[in-house]
């Protein structure tokens, strides 16, 4: 069993990082690729103990059957056939419960998408106060969901209702035969047909789940088949071997197609082409000046490419929006479809050093990234630090290289990712590079280190492909290729193309200067969701394990589920199963009571077994006890689904919502595999796992107590055997629970890092692939599925020690019983009936004692899911949304922001991000601020928008203190523009507008102030598509989208930052004017990395160190030399 849990996720894995990345995202969902590793997985694997079952329980039933015809002849037929008339109504509910299985996989899926999708972009949601838009959308998918859960829990306890009705009715429809064919009822006859029925329960009982849960694994099965059916990608079938060592890529009349739907890290790289800096001149190959760009990629393809690139060269690709820069690199990684044509590599399998425009990171250490599975070589490794830029950024923590980084990057800033990313690369060591625009993130003088000491130093005998619309770094390539509508237009030396070209070019680079160590790896960028864990150095809780509880399951986790059922439900749950047990036993007992007095009749010689035209008053009472016994079954069934529905409901709705208003740290720290194994794993086992155990338990503690009530009503003798075998029951099944609670824990927290690896997988893959890394990735799978699987194995072996020595405790009982009753008979003090009642009682404890300990330990272990959850409903650090005062209406009028000596820290434990900040705008002022990364500019927007509470000081909008408003209040009354734009699945409209607050013609008229209104009528109008990660659209259509929401919103205080870092110049400056524009009545915070977007701020703050070192308008600044805004000015220009 174990084997094949890791066996299937294993395969999933491996199939996922080998097939091509555009073939796989084209099928499946991320969403629906998790569910394959985790509740698929486990329907599977549930299944394999119920496998014998299918064939062992008709046997078991079929040996059964002779034996009561054995004892009863053919009035068995009559039971017999009550169970064949049940068949076809089994079956419809069966065909039933698969239809509604499928359907809730299919929304479970949707909504674990839709959540992952919510993760990445946490922050921007809370900054949009967009919240309760994607609770209210995860709720209405998770009602959905839980629609056809409803369906299958009621049908599974109508199914159980028959299954657990067919012994009582089987025995009532025997005995009832039985007399009325003339045959008469004994005590031998009637016990040993009792203990036959009883021996029925349990596989008639278990077949139905044996079933259900077959049918599930099978609907499982056929899901992951279709993920496993798709052909791994073989590299060797797409390249050919190049023979000749002059070169390294060769395209011969070469044509590729992209698939129907693209991964998200192809689609970046296909929409990251960015338009040229400057307009074409009139001799040039062409005019740029407005043309509209239709993005139809479904249709995009490059055509007829035929170039050779030799070992050593450096070609730079240039070319408009949508021309297909990008996806030349995304042909030569064979991420597209090769239609025709020949691609001829050198060195097929050694890879590429490939760096995407929006780099992807792995959660782990800033060494640990950077060496990628290589071997660590110290004098390498600080080479390439220096020349990506880097030393002084690892020379300001406190770990230096051995910093954690958040899942993909998240606590680092833009440029330090792409930096990052570049060293990466280099020390892969590949005889070829593709490099994707990679300076969009960085400031011009970093770009200007990068490129002398890296493009141009450590990789200058390297194979280099650069695109880029920074067009004056060409100046040195060997070659630069024009591309136009997926074509090579034109190539040719830099000397022959860049003419053509209006701007100053290289006479900016000057690259002929030294730039002095100390100083060539300071940056100015940085990005607001990013600073808080890049100064703070908070590295060992970003890269802590999963904490887990310990001890036994403390009493709350039983009462808060005990609370989310609710105490009225949960009493009527326990009467209705109390009531069912007691009518079962009070039926049996009636038996027992009708046999000893025909017992009695009999030794009196009075013939009252024959019926006659009356029917005998024992089997009337007989069948009214079994009818009121089947009525209490049906309402506890019920009932049970029903308080399993509320609970799955209630834990949901209140994990979302700790999860959506928990602190912006939360989720720096903590990776989304782990927040999602709560939404996935976790949320599965409360919604069906716990139900399920939980019912077996109550109805094997219950049918325990009344087994021993009877056995010892009839044979009171026994308790000289069940006194000492008590304590000795007690010890072995609390040692066990011990064992068994603690494996579980260990094995839901070794879940977490199997779902964290595969989601990290997932957004990397191109980026794997490219670097021939699939095989490492697999062997850290095999790893963290070890790991797991070592836990539960261990739990499953503790369950086999378990069950043999409650085995013998079973056979003491039997054994005793059987001689007590021995021993009465011997000396004439027996009754019949209920020491044949006790004997067929006693036969069942043995199987219950094991089933109530196995079934309250299994309990127990998946309780520990509702354990979790309550970690994060209770644990996580929520937002403080204290409402004090009720803001005046129109407020913010001014947008005067005033900051009185503020001090703010990201946690308790850490240095002060920014101390003592004082500064106080002006109405409708455009406010700069600049500072090297970790200096405190983005603390001080988180600061505004309440993402980190200050620890003191205090902070006004227009006189009010903002700590005394509702967070959903301030922030709807502020807006942002991130440097990282966030687009969500869905359509445009609902990404400008999730909220429903606009008409369709303001939103028209905000995307035509970004001049995007052509392109999306062109894309279908409102109602276009956009797709995950809003990846199917530039970086910089991305970022204008974003512009459009601010310019819809017309705060009054806006904060931008960086927001045009992948523009070219013309739009640059042209969405400059917009801001200038729209927000001509607002106050502006521009955080900036290009100084030149502030120089014509009213003012400018200058922050180092978490202080505000100085705050003047731009000429003063510069008209002093000894400024530090003068000196970081000088640096740029």
């Amino acid at each position: 069993m174990f084997r094949m849990r890791s066996a299937i996720i294993a395969q999933i894995y491996k199939k996922t990082i080998s097939v091509n990345a555009a073939k796989l995202n084209k099928e499946f969902s991320i969403g629906e690729i998790m569910n394959f590793m985790s509740t698929d997985t486990e329907r599977i694997v549930n299944s394999c103990p119920s496998f014998h079952a299918l064939w062992s329980i008709p046997f078991q039933l079929a040996v059964t059957l002779y034996l009561l015809y054995s004892q009863v002849g053919l009035a068995f037929l009559a039971g017999v056939l009550f169970s064949v008339v049940l068949i076809p109504v089994n079956k419809a509910i069966t065909n039933k419960i698969v239809e509604f299985s499928e359907k809730l996989m299919e929304k479970k899926d949707a909504r674990v998408k839709i959540l992952t999708e919510i993760l990445r972009g946490i922050k921007a949601v809370k900054l949009y106060v967009w919240d309760g838009y994607f609770s209210r959308e995860i709720n209405r998918i998770r009602g959905l969901e839980l629609k056809y859960l409803k369906g299958r829990k009621y049908l599974d306890a109508l199914c159980v209702y028959f299954w657990a009705t067919t012994p009582v009715v089987i025995s009532i429809l025997t005995f009832a035969t039985y007399v009325l064919l003339g045959h008469e009822l004994n005590a031998a006859t009637v016990f040993t047909t009792v203990a036959l029925l009883n021996m029925l329960i349990a596989p008639l009982n278990a077949f139905p789940w044996v079933l259900n849960g077959t049918m599930e694994a099978w609907v499982s099965i056929k899901r992951v088949e279709r993920l496993l059916l798709l052909p791994d990608f073989d590299f060797k079938n797409f390249y050919t071997e190049l023979s000749d060592d002059t070169y390294d890529i060769v395209l011969k009349n070469a044509e590729f197609n992209h698939d129907k739907d693209l991964t998200e890290e192809e689609k970046l790289q296909l929409h990251s082409d960015s338009s040229l800096q400057n307009s074409f001149k009139g001799k040039g190959p062409g005019k740029s000046k407005n043309k509209k760009v239709s993005f139809d990629h479904k249709k995009f393809s490059l055509s007829r490419l035929s170039f050779n690139i030799r070992k050593g060269e450096f070609i730079g690709i240039m070319g408009s929006v949508g021309s297909g820069k990008s996806s030349i690199l995304l042909a030569i990684l064979a991420e597209l479809s090769k239609h025709s044509g020949e691609i001829l590599i050198s060195q097929i399998d050694s890879g590429f050093g490939y760096v995407a425009q929006q780099a992807w990171l792995q959660r782990g250490t800033l060494r640990d990234n950077i060496l990628f599975g290589r071997t660590f070589d110290e004098r390498k490794y600080k080479d390439i630090l220096f020349a990506c830029g880097l030393i002084d950024d690892i020379n300001s923590l406190q770990k230096g290289d051995l910093t954690g980084i958040g899942e993909n990057g998240m606590t680092l800033s833009g440029g330090q990712k792409a930096r990052l990313a570049l060293a990466r690369a280099v020390y892969q060591d590949k005889s070829v590079y593709l490099l994707d625009d990679i300076f969009s993130a960085v400031d011009r003088k970093v770009a200007k280190h990068i490129f002398q000491h890296c493009i141009l130093g450590i990789l200058k005998d390297k194979t280099r492909i650069l695109c880029t619309h920074q067009i004056q770094f060409l100046a040195y390539a060997d070659r630069i290729f024009i591309m136009k509508n997926g074509q090579l237009k034109k190539q040719g030396k830099p000397s022959i193309i860049l003419p053509d070209f209006d701007d100053s070019l290289a006479t900016d680079l000057e690259l002929g200067e030294s730039l002095a160590f100390s100083q060539s790896c300071s940056t100015l960028e940085n990005s607001l969701i990013s600073e808080s864990n890049t100064i703070q150095q908070d590295n060992d809780s970003i890269l802590n394990v999963e904490v887990s509880e310990s001890g036994s399951l403390r009493f709350g986790v039983i009462a808060s589920y005990w609370k989310s059922i609710g105490h009225l439900l949960c009493l009527s749950i326990l009467l209705s199963i109390i009531l069912m047990q007691f009518s079962k036993n009070l039926t049996d007992w009636w038996l027992a009571q009708w046999v000893n007095n025909g017992e009695t009749n009999r030794s009196a010689n009075l013939s009252i077994y024959k019926m006659t035209n009356s029917i005998n008053p024992y089997l009337r009472l007989y069948i009214i006890l079994a009818v009121v016994n089947s009525l209490f079954t049906l309402i506890r069934a019920f009932l049970f689904a029903y308080g399993g529905l509320v609970a799955a409901t209630r834990f949901h709705r209140v994990l979302l919502k700790a999860v959506m208003k928990a602190q912006s740290t939360f989720f720096d720290i903590t990776p989304i595999g782990r927040i999602l194994n709560r939404f996935s794993s976790d949320t599965y086992t409360v919604d069906d796992s716990l139900p399920f155990i939980l019912n077996i338990l109550l109805a094997q503690f219950f049918s325990l107590l009344g087994s021993i009530g009877i056995t010892v009503y009839g044979l009171p003798w026994i308790c000289l055997f069940l006194v000492p075998l008590t304590p000795v029951y007690h010890w072995l099944q609390n040692y066990y629970r011990l064992t068994s609670r603690e494996l579980k824990r260990i094995s839901s927290v070794t879940l977490s890092p199997v779902y964290s690896h595969f989601n990290e997988t997932i957004q990397g893959l191109t980026t794997i692939n490219a670097m021939r890394q699939n095989q490492r990735f697999k062997r850290e799978n095999y790893e963290h599925v070890d790991s797991n699987i070592k836990a539960q194995f261990a739990s499953q072996a503790a369950t086999r020690w378990l069950g043999l020595r409650l085995q013998f405790i079973g056979v003491a009982i039997v054994s005793g019983v059987s001689f007590i009753a021995v021993i009465q008979h011997q000396y004439n003090v027996a009754n019949p009936g209920l020491i044949g009642l006790a004997i067929s009682y006693a036969l069942s404890i043995t199987s219950l004692l094991s089933g109530v300990v196995t079934a309250f330990t299994e309990t127990e272990k998946e309780m520990i899911a509702v354990e979790r959850i309550n970690q994060y409903i209770n644990g996580i650090p929520m937002e403080t949304n204290r409402f004090i005062i009720e803001t005046p209406f129109g407020w913010p009028s001014q947008g005067v922001v005033t900051f009185k000596n503020v001090s703010l820290r990201y946690r308790d434990h850490l240095n002060a991000a920014i101390k003592n900040i004082t500064f106080e705008t002006r109405p409708a002022e455009k406010i700069g601020i600049v500072g090297r990364t970790g200096s405190g500019k983005s603390t001080i927007v988180s600061a505004l928008f309440r993402m980190v509470e200050i620890f003191d000081g205090e902070i006004c909008i227009d006189s009010i203190n903002i700590s005394r408003i509702s967070l959903p209040t301030l922030r709807s009354k502020l807006f942002v523009i991130p440097q990282d734009p966030f687009l969500f699945s869905g359509s445009l409209r609902e990404n400008l507008d999730p909220l429903e607050e606009f008409r369709d013609i303001e939103l028209w008229n905000a995307l035509n102030k970004v001049n995007l209104e052509n392109t999306i009528k062109i894309l279908g109008g409102l109602t276009s598509k956009v797709d995950i990660g809003g990846v199917n659209f530039s970086v910089g259509q991305r970022q204008l989208i974003c512009l459009a929401r601010a310019i819809l919103h017309n705060a009054k205080v806006l904060c931008v930052d960086e927001a045009t870092a992948n523009l070219d110049l013309d739009t640059d400056r042209q969405i400059q004017l917009t801001l200038r524009s729209a927000f001509r009545k607002s106050t502006v915070i521009t955080i900036a990395h290009r100084v030149h977007n502030i120089l014509d701020s009213d003012r400018v703050i200058v922050m180092q160190d978490g202080e505000i070192k100085e705050f003047d308008c731009p000429d003063s600044l510069l008209n002093d030399p000894n400024s530090h805004f003068y000196q970081m000015v000088n640096q740029e220009f």
